[in-house]
């Protein structure tokens, strides 16, 4: 791994760290859905991600949709002391989640607030992968009517399928800005390109589903501790009625079944994907704040 320079200089985050913040996050064990080697890597240009070393604390550096700087919690080291020389700095820090502001910013002066656009949802794998009960009836009849009406197979994502996927993915990015330009849209359509050319060297898994023999849904995703998988990426052909349905079941049956939650990101303040994500009753939604320094009196 090349050398991360002290504070103020910075250099991008590349593949070749990806070992160190392996080892980083199993110490670490995040419940931020950010806070994966693959999940950085594959948003370094929509984040311009940088790395730093303030002290002995690994911090790493970003930018928002909007352009506006901030920092993610500090990764070990002596986090008070990073935390002093970056606040003093008037910087920002993004993702905090509540036992690190408990633990670090109480009593500090900064403004603390909890970003609902950015929470994270998080389910019970076994809930998604059975589908069981009454919460869930509306979700099963649009997956047997998937299976009803359709002779489908579902496979591994690997590079026999990759071709498939980039299809899939650029008529859902065509369609998709057809309802105006959108960056976050454009980011994650160039991030999920990525996910799919560098799946094995980031460790993702995968699953395809296809219909009449091409891909018409996929979906990748990785461990983010012990007890969570997260879910980054998933693609629908929007016609058929009840893949997407399809897609979460078989993500959740089939993958990380060790695990006891999976955690599938935020909706970024969108109504539809909020409505999506709520309607498959999360049993928690994981707080994220944004934390700005107090000019000094």
């Amino acid at each position: 791994m090349a050398e991360i320079p002290p504070y103020p200089h910075n250099r991008r985050l590349v593949l070749d760290d990806k070992e160190h913040f392996d080892l980083l996050f199993r110490q670490l064990q995040p419940r931020i859905s950010e806070l994966t080697f693959a999940g950085l890597y594959l948003f370094r240009h929509a984040h311009a991600y940088r790395l730093t070393l303030v002290g002995d604390s690994l911090v790493i550096l970003g930018r928002s949709y909007g352009a506006s700087p901030f920092f993610f919690p500090p990764l070990g080291g002596d986090i008070p002391a990073a935390l002093d020389c970056l606040f003093a700095d008037q910087l920002p820090l993004y993702g905090a989640d509540e036992p690190f502001v408990a633990r670090y910013l109480t009593g500090r002066p900064c403004e603390i607030i909890a970003d609902r656009d950015n929470a994270d949802y998080l389910y019970r794998r076994e809930d998604l992968a059975e589908l069981r009960g009454s919460l869930y009836h509306k979700k099963k009849n649009r997956l047997n009517a998937f299976i009803k009406h359709h002779q489908y197979a579902v496979a591994p994502y690997s590079t026999e399928y990759r071709d498939g996927c980039r299809a899939l993915l650029a008529a859902w990015r065509e369609e998709r800005m057809r309802e105006g330009e959108n960056i976050s849209l454009e980011r994650e359509a160039q991030a999920t390109a990525e996910a799919l050319e560098f799946a094995d060297i980031l460790d993702l898994s995968g699953l395809v589903v296809l219909v009449g023999g091409e891909v018409k849904g996929f979906v990748l995703g990785e461990r983010l501790n012990q007890e969570t998988s997260v879910c980054h990426f998933e693609k629908a052909d929007p016609q058929l009625v009840g893949l997407s349905q399809l897609l979460d079941r078989e993500f959740n049956r089939l993958l990380f079944t060790d695990c006891i939650y999976v955690n599938r990101e935020q909706d970024l303040g969108d109504e539809g994907l909020r409505l999506a994500k709520s309607t498959y009753h999360p049993i928690e939604l994981i707080t994220k704040y944004r934390v700005t320094p107090l000019p000094h009196p």
